[in-house]
């Protein structure tokens, strides 16, 4: 199967959604001249005008406003928010309007449209440049909340976002935009609130996403070589998030851990701990286990950032204290 990056996969996704329906449009801070500060949205201005792939202002108040009454008016917009830590600017659009709209109007009017909003650490962007801020939006109802950790549920997640009826918040990766990995040409959906067991196991289960997902294989391949066998789960969405898969698997391997580049305190982690807690405590034979970041903001200084980010060998190491090893 070929292979692309997670950006490149995510601009075929926005292309094909385009050509399929002609209600979808983009719109977001140098999008068409640019073509994004990821690259992203390279060469769409050029294949659909400007009248579908709109460069705006630098208001992401405007950017959400318009997009919620677009959608409330029959389009699909895709709003793209440069940074996800600049979605702060427009909360009351996200989530008094965005959010709100379909439930106060009896279900008369939808709004399908979908945020994209590129989040995690960089090198040296600092704190108003590397947040990771997807448990917000966990405590939003009426939301739908993504986080892909490769190219192929990049695509196939941000088309099903695209095509959903409810607004979807897709949070992409700013380092996993390089990555690369294979992804089927043509039509490809990735289903929204189906987590993926993508490597079995029986000793423990590590639950991730995004990038965090990069952290879980490292840590299974440590435990490995103790002879304990990890199944890690990615979720790919956080709301709705799996239930029934998560339960299968803690049932199965009786331990679980947890790992989010977020803040720990109050994470997605914490969510799925109090969720495991209320409806599967019984079959835990050890303590369930969060791995996330400092409650800090992300600090410049690259020394500090450094230790900042997970690392991978601490974490095995916690979980292999967690074996009594």
């Amino acid at each position: 199967m070929r292979k692309i990056t997670f950006a490149q996969a995510t601009l075929e996704a926005t292309a094909e959604e385009m050509r399929r329906d002609s209600r979808v449009f983009v719109l977001g801070e140098d999008i068409a001249r640019q073509g994004g500060i990821f690259g992203q949205f390279k060469g769409l201005a050029q294949e659909f005008g400007h009248d579908r792939i709109m460069d705006t202002p630098i208001s992401e108040t405007a950017i959400i406003g318009a997009s919620v009454g677009a959608a409330m008016a029959g389009m699909r917009p895709v709003a793209d928010m440069h940074f996800a830590d600049f979605m702060g600017v427009a909360m009351d659009e996200l989530f008094n309007q965005m959010a709100k709209i379909r439930y106060m109007f009896g279900g008369q009017t939808t709004v399908p449209m979908v945020v994209r909003a590129p989040d995690g650490l960089a090198s040296s962007a600092a704190a108003q440049h590397s947040q990771s801020i997807e448990a917000w939006f966990m405590n939003i109802p009426g939301i739908k909340v993504v986080a892909p950790s490769n190219p192929a549920d990049a695509k196939g997640l941000l088309k099903s976002a695209i095509r959903d009826d409810n607004p979807v918040i897709y949070f992409e990766n700013k380092i996993l935009y390089k990555e690369s990995g294979e992804v089927p040409e043509g039509e490809y959906l990735t289903p929204i609130g189906k987590a993926k067991v993508v490597k079995e196991g029986k000793d423990i289960t590590i639950i991730s996403y995004s990038i965090g997902m990069k952290d879980a294989y490292i840590v299974a391949e440590i435990l490995e070589d103790k002879g304990i066998e990890a199944e890690i789960v990615d979720l790919r969405t956080l709301v709705p998030y799996d239930k029934e898969t998560i339960l299968e698997s803690v049932k199965k391997t009786n331990r679980l851990a947890i790992i989010h580049e977020a803040v720990k305190q109050g994470g997605a982690g914490a969510e799925i701990a109090a969720f495991v807690a209320e409806n599967a405590i019984e079959y835990l034979d050890a303590p369930i286990m969060r791995f996330g970041a400092p409650f800090v903001p992300v600090p410049f200084s690259p020394p500090l950032e450094k230790a900042y980010r997970l690392n991978s060998k601490k974490i095995a190491k916690d979980i292999l204290v967690n074996f009594n090893y």
